[in-house]
């Protein structure tokens, strides 16, 4: 099968697209005819050597956490999907070599969730990561109808999610991102404003008495200033700098695979709650320019790549 891999890390000319032996198929396992794929900053980090203090890497190795596509085959074990069902997952395991870069692949039955109809195989393969993790972010703070929610890089593949999650739960939410995307958060149900030096005064602006939850999607200064944007008992999440957050005396969320989430947000896509904002598509063969997309810092949505 054709797959996009690197043998060293670097920049994203690393990647090339190369032949390799289709992926193996265990007993609770799925293997997938990949349609689609999408690029997180994680991605372009493997790529770059960033994470290989955090987790095991094996080169030559393929890229890639998200996935849709179809059913190829199952593991004996595997009871909840077939052969030719559409499904989605988010492939993350417990070390880096076998992607989703790459037309099969190979993932848990426990990640996986069934695509429904009306939602396309490119909007299914941007929702896993950055979906999930919008979830469990809201999941880790308790965000609540009523709750005044600070989201920090609004516009980007998770926090548009989280936008329209908590706003979807009856929350009133304010979204950072620059001013070329003010009048897309307000599409997704935010009140933007600017970060940078004038951060504080801005959202105090909107929340006098500060905000319930800060949901930090990009760390740094942003997270710092915490302590002066939040109201009494106020709560915040990290999904970027585990220390500062925990000093803080918030949460730190990595996300996880789970199937049966995957299912409720691709139903909420389905119905027109969700939606999954897509910036562009690259095919396969054009990996290495999707993860310089991504490297930009300024997509609002998802870059996908198609299979």
């Amino acid at each position: 099968m054709r797959a996009a891999l690197i043998r060293a890390h670097g920049e994203p000319d690393v990647v090339e697209i190369a032949e390799v032996d289709e992926p193996l198929v265990g007993p609770d396992s799925v293997l997938i005819e990949v349609a689609a794929s999408s690029v997180n900053p994680v991605d372009w980090k493997i790529v770059a050597g960033y994470l290989t203090g955090a987790l095991p890497h094996h080169l030559p190795l393929i890229p890639g956490w998200d996935v849709a596509g179809t059913v190829k085959a199952v593991g004996p074990a595997v009871t909840t999907v077939s052969v030719g069902d559409r499904v989605a997952a988010y492939d993350r395991e417990d070390h880096v070599q076998h992607g989703t870069y790459a037309e099969l692949t190979s993932v848990p039955e426990r990640t996986v969730a069934r695509i429904p109809d009306g939602v396309s195989f490119e909007q299914a393969g941007a929702l896993p990561l950055a979906g999930l993790t919008a979830a469990q972010v809201l999941d880790a703070v308790g965000v609540v109808a009523g709750d005044t929610v600070l989201v920090h890089a609004a516009a980007g593949g998770v926090g548009s999610m989280v936008v329209q999650l908590a706003a979807h739960g009856g929350a009133r939410v304010i979204g950072t991102a620059s001013p070329t995307n003010h009048d897309y958060l307000r599409e997704l149900g935010a009140e933007p404003v600017a970060y940078g030096d004038h951060l504080v005064g801005n959202v105090r602006a909107l929340a006098p008495d500060g905000v319930d939850v800060v949901i930090d999607l990009i760390g740094g200064d942003a997270l710092a200033v915490t302590p002066e944007l939040l109201a009494a008992g106020g709560r915040v999440v990290s999904i970027i700098d585990a220390d500062t957050v925990s000093q803080l005396g918030g949460a730190y969320v990595f996300v996880r695979g789970r199937g049966d989430q995957l299912g409720q947000l691709l139903t909420l896509v389905a119905d027109g709650t969700l939606r999954v904002q897509i910036a562009e598509t690259y095919p396969l063969e054009r990996t290495a320019d999707a993860l310089r997309a991504s490297m930009g810092g300024h997509v609002r949505g998802k870059v996908v790549i198609s299979v």
